[in-house]
């Protein structure tokens, strides 16, 4: 009953706050001593990356136990709980070209987080219809391209917009109606300058899958002409930050699209002053950012932030009980 008023608790208020009073009050009630806001930040980053990366290994096991048939179903399906707090980090995004048919990998500056895991790439198995605006209108959701022929190339509504606006990030925005065959309206008004390339897809065509294969096996394939990726069984190798993808005509913009799981967000716990000695927890602020793992890890969270704290003020005694909290917590699972 306890756990779950607590998990009511956390759900209703910041779970960052909860998670830090629970901290401070372990600290202070034994003596321990105190740990910074800032020194809290860095152990919360830590922990709630340490609990992420667990999650792939429980779910792993999980589906060991279930091909051993020691696994149960319904709600006793544990790999279907995984499954669903992984998704939560799933993120689809079309890549930013590099050059030619070069694409870059999720990254912060290009799709807005960092990859943990690239699951899949998809291709557009067709261009609907590509260009460069010459103009602007409509409060900048006109697309205008006076060379276009958007009725007779079967564009229609909710088609995707593939656009870059600016340091090669791909923008996807949808297609609200076509006025003529040289005149679309989009959904979100950024459409601000001329000469901005774009390319329109059908989200259906959203289908072929590309293959990852080795760079001395892309060799061996292209050689053959039973072989050769191709647009429908396209295939692409990764050297670094760069995915080069097959056949070469893979390069309009948006067209290569990447499914995958990124890291969680970088938790920051933030306040405006100091009262009594105390800083004074203030979620408003631009930067705050809440544990973005479910209510259920709160007290493997707190066991973890222990663990480094008391590794940090040199007591080996917190580090024990952290320890202690993380094995009861292992046990029940």
């Amino acid at each position: 009953m306890t756990s779950f008023f607590l998990l009511i608790f956390v759900k209703k208020k910041a779970m960052i706050n909860a998670v830090r009073n629970t901290v401070l009050a372990i600290l202070n009630k034994n003596n321990y001593g105190y740990i910074s806001p800032s020194d809290f930040n860095l152990f919360a980053k830590q922990a709630q990356l340490d609990i992420f990366d667990e999650y792939f290994i429980a779910y792993n096991n999980q589906i060991n136990k279930e091909n051993g048939r020691v696994s149960g179903s319904g709600y006793a399906d544990i790999k279907k709980g995984y499954e669903e707090v992984i998704d939560t980090f799933s993120i689809t995004a079309s890549l930013s070209k590099n050059i030619l048919n070069e694409y870059v990998v999720p990254t912060p500056a290009t799709t807005g987080s960092d990859y943990y895991l690239l699951n899949k790439i998809l291709i557009y198995s067709t261009v609907t219809s590509s260009g460069v605006t010459t103009s602007t209108g409509g409060g900048n959701t006109e697309l205008i391209d006076s060379s276009a022929t958007f009725q007779s190339d079967g564009v229609s509504v909710g088609d995707v917009v593939s656009v870059v606006l600016a340091n090669s990030v791909v923008t996807n925005l949808s297609v609200v109606s076509i006025t003529n065959q040289t005149t679309l309206v989009v959904s979100v008004a950024s459409l601000v300058t001329a000469n901005v390339s774009y390319s329109i897809y059908k989200k259906s065509d959203l289908k072929n899958e590309a293959e990852q294969v080795n760079h001395s096996k892309i060799t061996m394939l292209n050689k053959s002409m039973l072989t050769a990726p191709n647009i429908t069984f396209p295939a692409y190798t990764q050297q670094g930050n760069i995915l080069t993808l097959h056949p070469d005509s893979l390069n309009e913009i948006g067209r290569v699209v990447s499914q995958y799981i990124r890291y969680p967000k970088d938790p920051k716990w933030t306040y405006v002053s100091l009262t009594g000695g105390e800083p004074i927890f203030d979620q408003s602020q631009s930067d705050y950012q809440d544990f973005e793992l479910p209510p259920d890890d709160v007290n493997n969270l707190v066991a973890r932030i222990l663990q480094y704290s008391g590794m940090s003020i040199r007591e080996i005694a917190t580090v024990q009980f952290g320890q202690s909290i993380e094995q009861q917590e292992n046990q029940e699972q």
